[in-house]
């Protein structure tokens, strides 16, 4: 009769742990400029992220991979992509996995991106598509419900509103089984193609017209207004590879003010659909014990791909269009480069953690401390009381990369940090503390300090020689030990202008 009620205590005890632990929304969204939010500097409407924003932290310095498949690797696992067997992830144990040990319900909706499907790595239920960007209207053929497949509707169907339909539908079943819960939402918006709902890019028109000049010069004022950054920063002009806005024709202009547009209203939706589940978990009372974190898996995209339908509405039938290198420019104010470049307009991302309950810092503040997507899987872990296990059956996990972010959180500093690897395909960086070592596509490695040089105008390699040496080695030394890296990412290349053959081209000028 003794052990029955130390079992029946036990349990009790168990049941108030659990609902003491906070239950973990993270919402990653797809090619996301560093300046695409109003609390990040934008014109574009995001009310409910802004407000998450005035009553939690945002991060001026926290980064992704710059790429879309390694920053999922990466905040699912804790490792540098490659360290943690690319898309495979099996040398690594993924968060919903760490959770679910934990008693954790686990449940995913949208853009998976990775091998097999989301149920086969930890998360109890899925909605949404295996592919690596889909239609928004139409779908493909990757949707899975729960592992199966799942077919898209005639109509009535918009990817980013059914989303968070599945979401909801996922939390009302999780809440009957009195867990606590990590709720994981991959945004396929706004990556490409650029297919709005009406209703909202009827919102936008006329707001573009301006020109991505002027835009910039705007975003520029408000995140100084604003406070984003620790001190001023010298944005630099605009690259040669970008045409300025009144050099274009008329019909270019033309075109450049609908794919913005275009853009404007698909990240509109997401402020309004992640504003129906946060009003959802006020409504269950579960906001003020949730940490909500909203990232970003690379910078806006500069690939000008072929556009379909450019004389369609955006969304009709036919129409597919592509992203645009000026506007991507402009969407990373004020930084340097895009998706896939190791420069911070391709890793920043804005990064908003919202949690009433635990966070301590002041509201509202921004935290300048480096930060990586492969400090999210300890992060989490440590505020569940979560063990990550080292071994996994089938896998062979190495060596966490990240860091946990839980002084941040609680009010001070993070201190110091292990150095940040960058790497996808032959873009490569180090980041060590305030150092940061880049390479545009395998050419010669610059460096920058982003204590005075936010958004990297002034390479100090020439004059800072050897801590560019000692900087390159540690790279070295983590792509081939830690990554295993291919031989194509490590060998150097011959200096040249950073070019890119996918980037908008304009012809002759006017």
């Amino acid at each position: 009769m003794k052990s029955i009620r130390h079992l029946v205590l036990a349990a009790l005890t168990a049941i108030a742990c659990a609902a003491e632990r906070p239950n973990f929304v993270v919402i990653l969204t797809d090619d996301l400029g560093f300046s695409d939010l109003g609390c990040y500097g934008s014109e574009i409407e995001t009310p409910n992220l802004d407000r998450l924003a005035a009553g939690g932290l945002r991060f001026s310095s926290f980064s992704n991979t710059a790429k879309c498949h390694s920053s999922r690797v990466s905040l699912l696992t804790g490792r540098w992509c490659l360290q943690a067997g690319d898309t495979a992830m099996d040398h690594a144990v993924t968060l919903p996995e760490v959770l679910s040990k934990s008693g954790y319900s686990t449940l995913m909706t949208g853009k998976w991106h990775l091998d097999k499907q989301p149920t086969d790595y930890g998360f109890d239920r899925y909605w949404g598509h295996l592919s690596g960007a889909t239609r928004y209207f139409k779908g493909d053929n990757t949707f899975r419900l729960d592992g199966k497949p799942w077919k898209v509707p005639d109509d009535g169907f918009y990817t980013t509103v059914a989303n968070v339909d599945f979401a909801l539908r996922f939390l009302d079943d999780a809440r009957k089984t009195e867990k606590p819960w990590f709720l994981y939402i991959a945004f396929n918006a706004p990556h490409a193609p650029l297919q709005p709902m009406e209703q909202d890019y009827r919102k936008y028109e006329g707001r573009y017209d301006a020109g991505w000049d002027i835009i910039r010069e705007r975003r520029l004022r408000k995140q100084k207004e604003i406070g984003l950054f620790a001190g001023d920063v010298d944005a630099g002009p605009r690259p040669d590879h970008v045409r300025a806005w009144n050099e274009l024709t008329a019909d270019q202009r033309d075109w450049e003010i609908r794919r913005m547009t275009a853009l404007a209203a698909m990240i509109d939706r997401v402020d309004q659909e992640t504003g129906r589940l946060v009003d959802n978990l006020a409504a269950n009372g579960e906001l003020d014990n949730t940490v909500i974190l909203f990232v970003s898996d690379n910078g806006a995209c500069p690939y000008d791909r072929k556009s379909a339908g450019r004389n369609k509405k955006p969304w009709e039938p036919g129409a597919s269009w592509s992203d645009s290198t000026g506007w991507a420019w402009a969407r990373n104010s004020p930084f340097r480069y895009y998706k896939q470049n190791q420069f911070e307009g391709g890793v920043a991302t804005p990064a908003i953690v919202h949690w009433p309950a635990g966070l301590k810092a002041k509201p509202g503040s921004v935290n300048h401390d480096p930060a990586h997507l492969v400090d999210v899987l300890p992060t989490l872990a440590g505020l569940a009381g979560a063990e990550i296990p080292t071994t996994w059956p089938g896998r062979k996990p190495t060596a966490l990369a990240g860091t946990t972010l839980e002084p941040v959180l609680a009010g001070p500093p993070l201190g110091e940090r292990p150095p940040i690897h960058y790497l996808f395909s032959t873009d490569r960086g180090l980041r060590e503390g305030n150092w940061k070592l880049v390479s545009f596509r395998s050419a010669p490695w610059e460096l920058y300090d982003l204590s005075e040089d936010r958004a990297e105008q002034h390479d100090l390699a020439a004059q800072e020689p050897e801590r560019v040496a000692a900087m390159v080695r540690r790279w070295h030394e983590t792509a081939a030990d830690a990554l295993r890296s291919p031989q194509k990412s490590v060998r150097e290349a011959a200096r040249a202008p950073h070019r890119h053959p996918e980037w908008t081209k304009y012809g002759a000028r006017k």
